[in-house]
C-alpha cells in the first residue's frame, strides 16, 4: 500500500506540482478548484509523456449525484460503455478503513486528463460479489495446506451472504483446476476446497490469467458486480507459460481486484512476496502477510471487511475512444493522511 505522500514524487512528476498546489490552496474553497478544473477539462488535451501537465480534477466536477455522501445499500446502476466504474478503498497509515468521505474529497486523472464528469458516487454500496478462491496446491506449500483449506472455507461461509453473491474454487500446481464452479452453495464450495491436494510445480501466473480470462472475465450482466480473486500462495512461480505483466493485464481486462495472502511465514520478504505485492497493487487490492498459518483466518477477515467497506465511482472519461488502448487511472484523496487503493488503469474496449 503506497501513500500519496510517498508515491507522488515517483509516478507523475508533471502532475504532482499541479495537484499539490490544487490541494494546498483550493481545498478550503472548492468553488475556486471547481472552476479551475472545469476550465482545464475544456482545454485541448495536453501532449502525452513528460511534457504533459494536466491538473487533477476534483470529483466535485460532476453532474449532480445522490444527495448523501454515504449511500449505503443504494441500488446498483447500469454502466454505459463510455463510462468507467471504479471501486476503491481509503485507509489511514495504520490500515484502518476511512468511511463517510464525499466525492469532493477526491481528485481523479484518467489518461492524464480530467474526466468529463462524475456520474455517481457511493460509499459501501452492496454490489453482488463475484469471488474466485485461487489456492496454491503445489508441493512448496504442502505443510501449510490444511490451514489454507480451513481458512478459505470459513471465509466463504462468512462472505457469501446474499443470494446474488457467487464464488468459484480453483487450485493450481502446474495447471489450474476448477473444483467448484460459480455457485453460492456453500456446501459445494467447501467440497471444492477439500478436493484439492498439494503436489507438483507452481504455475501461479497461468492460474491468475485463466481465472480472469475464463471465469471472472465472462461475468457480465445488466448490473455491475464486485469481482475479486482471493489468492493464497507463496508467490513463487516456476512453470507458467505467461508472464506476470500478462496476468496483470488480464485482471485489468476482467476488472478484477486481487487480494493475496502470503504463505511465507518468515520475517524476510522474498521475490515471491514482491510478486504478490505487484499483483495486488496493480489491480487495486492488497497483499497480507500473516505471521503464521494459524493467523490466516485473520487475514481473511480483513479482506471480508474491505469487500464491504469500499467506495464506488462512475465517471465519463474525457476524449474516450473505444480503441482498446490502455488508459491510466490516478485517484487520490486531498487529505494526505489517507491513502487510496484502486486499480491503475483499464482497457478502453467499449464493451
Amino acid at each position: 500500500m503506497l501513500e500519496w505522500g510517498v508515491m507522488n514524487t515517483q509516478l507523475f512528476p508533471p502532475q504532482v506540482a499541479a495537484t499539490r498546489r490544487l490541494g494546498r490552496f483550493f481545498l478550503p474553497g472548492f468553488t475556486v478548484a471547481l472552476f479551475y478544473c472545469a476550465a482545464m477539462a475544456q482545454q485541448p488535451a495536453p501532449p502525452a509523456g513528460p511534457a504533459a501537465n494536466p491538473a487533477a480534477a476534483p470529483a466535485a466536477q460532476t453532474a449532480p449525484g445522490p444527495g448523501s455522501n454515504s449511500d449505503i445499500g443504494a441500488p446498483t446502476f447500469r454502466v454505459p460503455v463510455n463510462e468507467v466504474s471504479l471501486i476503491f478503498t481509503v485507509t489511514d497509515k495504520h490500515g484502518h478503513y476511512i468511511a463517510n468521505l464525499g466525492q469532493n474529497d477526491f481528485a481523479l486523472l484518467d489518461d492524464q486528463k480530467a474526466p468529463e464528469r462524475v456520474n455517481s458516487f457511493h460509499q459501501q454500496i452492496n454490489l453482488p460479489l463475484r469471488v474466485g478462491i485461487v489456492i496454491d496446491a503445489s508441493t512448496s506449500i504442502r505443510s501449510r495446506f490444511q490451514f489454507e483449506q480451513q481458512s478459505a472455507t470459513e471465509f466463504l461461509l462468512d462472505v457469501l451472504k446474499a443470494k446474488s453473491d457467487r464464488a468459484f474454487v480453483m487450485g493450481f500446481d502446474v495447471t489450474p483446476t476448477v473444483t467448484a464452479d460459480w455457485t453460492n452453495d456453500q456446501d459445494a464450495l467447501e467440497t471444492g476446497i477439500n478436493k484439492l491436494e498439494p503436489g507438483g510445480g507452481t504455475a501461479l501466473f497461468d492460474a491468475v490469467y485463466v481465472a480472469c480470462r475464463d471465469k471472472l472475465g465472462t461475468e457480465r450482466g445488466p448490473e455491475p458486480v464486485r469481482k475479486a480473486i482471493i489468492l493464497i500462495s507463496d508467490g513463487e512461480d516456476n512453470q507458467s507459460r505467461v508472464y506476470l505483466p500478462e496476468a496483470i493485464k488480464e485482471c485489468e481486462r476482467a476488472e478484477t481486484i486481487i487480494y493475496a495472502i502470503s504463505t511465507n511465514w518468515t520475517p524476510s520478504r522474498g521475490e515471491g512476496d514482491r510478486v504478490l505485492q505487484q499483483l495486488s497493487e496493480q489491480t487495486g487490492g492488497e497483499v497480507l502477510f500473516p505471521p503464521s498459518a494459524e493467523e490466516m483466518a485473520t487475514s481473511f477477515k480483513e479482506i471480508e471487511q474491505e469487500l464491504r467497506s469500499q467506495y464506488a465511482l462512475v465517471y465519463t472519461p474525457a476524449d474516450f475512444k473505444a480503441d482498446g488502448a490502455y488508459r491510466t487511472i490516478y485517484l487520490y484523496c486531498y487529505d494526505r493522511r489517507y491513502a487510496v487503493r484502486a486499480k491503475k488503469g483499464y482497457f478502453a474496449t467499449g464493451q
